[in-house]
Parts: C-alpha cells; sequence; structure tokens
C-alpha cells in the first residue's frame, strides 16, 4: 500500500501539468484567433477624410455614435515597439475575455474620445514583459477608426482591490495598461501594476 502512495502523487502531478499545459495552449490559440481578427479590423479602417491636415491623418476622430462592442468581440490591436507585441483588444476584462487578449475595460472610452482608456492583461500571458517598459516609450493603438500613438507618463504599483484608477474621466484623453504584480509571484497576486500614457502631439 504504501509503494503506491508515491505512483498516486506522480500521477496527480502529471495530470496537473497536462492540465496546465493545456491551458497554456488554450490561450495561446485564442489569442492568436483574436490577433489575426484584429489584424483584418485595422486593415479595414474607415477611409480617411480628404480634409484633414497632414498631421491629423493618422489620428482620425471616433465618432461617439459608432455601434457599442459586444463583450468578447475583437475591437482592434495594441502594439508595443519596446518589446516587439502586437496584442488584440477585445471587449471586456472576464477571464473568457482576457484569454483572448487584453480585455478593454466596459465603459471606459475608446481612442480618440478624449476619455480614460482603460486596458488589462494577464501578467503571464499578454503582458508578460510590461515591467521592461519605462517612461517616454510608446503604445499604439489600431481600432477601425484609425491609429493612435501613446506616450508613457508613469507607471504605479497599488493594492489589488484599488479601484480609484479607473475614474472614467472624460476630460482628457489617457490609456491605462493594468496587469498583476509582483510579474513572477505565484497564484492570485495582491497588487495591480499601472501604467499611464497619454496620447501623443
Amino acid at each position: 500500500m504504501k509503494s503506491k502512495i508515491p505512483l498516486l502523487f506522480v500521477l496527480v502531478g502529471l495530470i496537473l501539468i497536462g492540465i496546465g499545459v493545456w491551458q497554456f495552449i488554450d490561450v495561446k490559440m485564442q489569442t492568436k484567433a483574436s490577433l489575426k481578427e484584429a489584424k483584418e479590423i485595422v486593415s479595414e479602417q474607415q477611409p480617411i477624410d480628404s480634409n484633414q491636415k497632414p498631421n491629423e491623418k493618422n489620428k482620425p476622430k471616433a465618432s461617439k455614435k459608432s455601434k457599442a462592442p459586444k463583450i468578447g468581440d475583437t475591437i482592434g490591436l495594441l502594439s508595443i515597439p519596446k518589446i516587439s507585441a502586437e496584442l488584440p483588444i477585445v471587449e471586456g476584462t472576464d477571464p473568457d475575455d482576457l484569454a483572448k487578449g487584453v480585455g478593454h475595460y466596459k465603459g471606459s472610452y475608446m481612442p480618440g474620445n478624449h476619455g480614460q482608456i482603460v486596458l488589462s492583461g494577464h501578467r503571464d500571458t499578454v503582458f508578460h514583459h510590461l515591467g521592461e517598459l519605462k517612461k517616454g516609450d510608446t503604445l499604439k493603438v489600431n481600432d477601425s477608426k484609425g491609429n493612435f500613438e501613446y506616450e508613457i507618463t508613469h507607471m504605479k504599483i497599488v493594492k489589488a482591490d484599488d479601484t480609484s484608477i479607473i475614474t472614467l474621466q472624460n476630460k482628457h484623453e489617457e490609456l491605462i495598461l493594468t496587469t498583476c504584480y509582483p510579474f513572477s509571484y505565484v497564484g492570485n497576486a495582491p497588487k495591480r501594476y499601472i501604467i499611464y500614457a497619454k496620447p501623443k502631439s
């Protein structure tokens, strides 16, 4: 009987590893599918108004009357040149949404609407290298309305239950990226890592 106990532990360990590997592969597959969809959305951007000035062509204004996306919909692409990342943006921040890519916090604004844009992602998948970013680095958001560039202004670390970072203000445009912290933590991390960025002039 005693000799069977170590074997049981080995079998349980192998099962847990198998589940972990499958979840990792599943997330990769979902993210890849969402990325393909995001690139299709970006390639179908609305034509630029010929009356726009040259420096406005990359920042067409988004219409506030545009149809709101549904939870789980792929809505755009987040590019982070510093870490060579192209990540699909999905509407919603539930686990199913975050398995597909970067989640757009429902209720926060879209680029070009002069409000707070909140994007969240898992530290062990899409935002794995977020800690490598520095003040002054560029973030790019591309959606069906156009291309928008932001410059990182600062970062901060808050407790997991701190909701003060999401004010949903509409006084000025601000892009916020959030993920769990510390990056190497195993399990439910106790803190959140926040990156703030402003539109590039």
